[in-house]
């Protein structure tokens, strides 16, 4: 994948309603627009990294891209989970991550169990992975940075 590492920003639109409701496992999802751009060598699967709301905090993050096989999905999707709590959603609000590395391929689950049970597993690997010193460089990328208004001919 040469395209990693990938940084893209888009709003946070709602998704298909199950992350928080029915994983348990609240996702921030991104429009069709950012999804169709994504570089062809940045296969479905699970990914890792950083991301950031509304120019805030960067925290850690694992990724779905793809179809979501359990669920039979006929559109490809990008799914955030930001490893963090947050005490709101925040759809409407700039979503900016960095695909950092790559964990699994997408694959269909016998039970909604092991699905959640997988989930927890990328969380997991995640996490670890981005412990490591050539992952935390990638926090503090000058693309999580507000960009600032500059004042010209002094107006």
């Amino acid at each position: 994948m040469r395209s990693l590492p990938y940084f893209c920003r888009g709003e946070v639109v709602r998704g298909f309603g199950r992350g928080s409701k029915e994983l348990g496992i609240p996702t921030a999802n991104f429009p069709d627009t950012v999804v169709d751009n994504l570089p062809g060598d940045i296969t479905t699967g699970i990914y890792y990294g950083w991301a950031s709301v509304g120019y805030g905090d960067v925290h850690k993050m694992v990724m779905s891209i793809g179809w979501n096989p359990y669920y039979k999905n006929t559109k490809k999707s990008m799914e955030t989970h930001i490893i963090h709590t947050f005490k709101e959603d925040f759809y409407g609000e700039i979503l900016s991550i960095a695909i950092v590395g790559y964990i699994r391929a997408e694959k269909s689950f016998d039970s909604l169990d092991s699905l959640i049970t997988a989930i927890y597993s990328d969380i997991s690997e995640a996490k670890e992975k981005l412990d490591l010193p050539e992952c935390q460089s990638m926090k503090d990328e000058n693309f999580f940075r507000p960009i600032e208004n500059n004042i010209m001919n002094g107006h």
